[in-house]
């Protein structure tokens, strides 16, 4: 998970998202892996089901579904356009016919047998990108003639190097960023069927918790890179008189692939396809496997072989589809930044997983079970509300990532008046 939003002033206030990160990514791994291990979950979506009943599992299990579709388009779209803006508009070829193209081949390398070459393809995808960047800031060093400790220096006295935000109004305030990047960790990691498959696939849960901790830690020294190459990127632009793209997330390849020479720009393509096609194809398979197990049941039903492989290569096309035609919306409506309306999303769709998984782990009270998929909807409207009466300058107060943490807490709530008094065991 790297760093969303725009470069700007305190850029590096960003780096106490960063640090709640870790507080999260803890909190999985001393909480939340035990319990999966525990219950032997193969959906950790079927915890609800145990814990609550049938409407609160397939009500986490949908949450799931519209998270990850919605995360997966915006990667991919990220992607894509990129693509589109800088090889295949030069040669005609309309966006839609891009977008189907790519989807065709992510579907190719999936039955090829993307799934069996999982690990190795995600250490792939990880040494290119970081390849690019890393190529990416010693071509900018070499152009404007800093050594590694000028680097360093620019970025200190530069208006891009506050860490701390003071004011509790900003998005940017400190405690917002930490405990926001705290939830989020949780959140879209630790509850989402994708980013736990792998975990939970360890032998043991002291090997889980192992890998976790390991790659906290390498996240952590990754997002700094990734910090510090954002606010190159912008002194870059401003030493050479590079416009800067409507689009901020259009930076970093406009430098990458017109400004830097050809190594960047190859090595910048080859991180991107190779970090797309094991992603899409994760997105995919966790998508096909949830939507099979949790709504259709596929284990619980006495089907053939080959029918259940019939039936996942329907669903395997269905969601590509969606896919596709999610993206083609986010090219003719998306205006602002992918990465931080990608955290703006997730706000809204992972909050009621937040509140009903935070409700069964500190509460021993049973659910009315079949309330549950209304009171779930109602927390996601009041926040998308709450967000649009704040970015209209009615309040001074600006939300930010805690959108996440009042969307769970009033999820929280409405279970609590749908409780009823008496004690579960699990």
């Amino acid at each position: 998970m790297s760093v969303p939003g725009d470069v700007g002033p305190k850029h590096f206030a960003y780096l106490q998202l960063v640090m709640g990160y870790l507080v999260g990514y803890a909190v999985i791994a001393l909480v939340l892996l035990p319990l999966y291990y525990r219950l032997n979950l193969t959906s950790i979506y079927s915890y609800l089901q145990q814990r609550f009943g049938k409407w609160s599992y397939k009500t986490g299990a949908f949450y799931f579904l519209l998270s990850r579709v919605i995360g997966a388009s915006f990667r991919l779209y990220i992607v894509v356009n990129v693509l589109q803006i800088f090889v295949f508009d030069q040669w005609g070829v309309p966006f839609g016919v891009t977008v189907a193209a790519f989807i065709i081949l992510i579907l190719l390398y999936t039955f090829k047998g993307g799934v069996k070459t999982i690990v190795w393809t995600d250490t792939l995808q990880t040494t290119f990108m970081l390849l690019a960047v890393i190529i990416t800031v010693y071509l900018i060093a070499t152009e404007m003639n800093f050594s590694f400790s000028d680097l360093f220096s620019k970025i200190k006295s530069s208006n891009y190097s506050d860490v701390f935000v003071t004011d509790w109004h900003d998005k940017k305030f400190f405690l917002k960023y930490f405990f926001g990047g705290a939830f989020i960790a949780i959140a879209m990691t630790g509850l989402d069927q994708e980013m736990m498959q792998k975990n939970i696939s360890c032998r043991t849960v002291k090997e889980s918790q192992k890998n976790m901790f390991t790659f906290s830690i390498i996240l952590f020294f990754v997002n700094i890179l990734f910090l510090a190459l954002g606010a190159l990127l912008y002194l870059y632009a401003t030493e050479k008189n590079i416009a800067i793209p409507n689009h901020t997330d259009d930076l970093f390849p406009t430098i990458a692939i017109r400004f830097l020479g050809p190594v960047s720009g190859i090595f910048f393509i080859i991180g991107l396809i190779s970090a797309a096609f094991p992603s899409a194809d994760g997105a995919l398979t966790a998508l096909t496997t949830s939507f099979c197990i949790d709504f259709i049941g596929i284990k619980e039903r006495k089907l053939t072989e080959q029918r259940q492989k019939s039936i996942r290569y329907i669903v395997h096309i269905s969601f590509a589809v969606i896919l596709l035609l999610v993206i083609m919306y986010f090219k003719a409506y998306l205006k602002e930044s992918v990465l931080n309306q990608l955290f703006t999303v997730a706000s809204y769709t992972y909050g009621p997983l937040l509140g009903l998984f935070a409700f069964g782990l500190y509460t021993k009270l049973a659910l009315r079970d079949r309330f549950v998929p209304v009171i779930s909807i109602i927390p996601p409207i009041i926040c998308f509300l709450l967000n649009k009466f704040s970015s209209e300058d009615h309040w001074s107060y600006q939300i930010g990532f805690e959108m996440l943490i009042i969307n769970g807490f009033l999820t929280y709530i409405g279970l609590l008046l749908i409780s009823k008094r008496k004690e579960i065991k699990l």
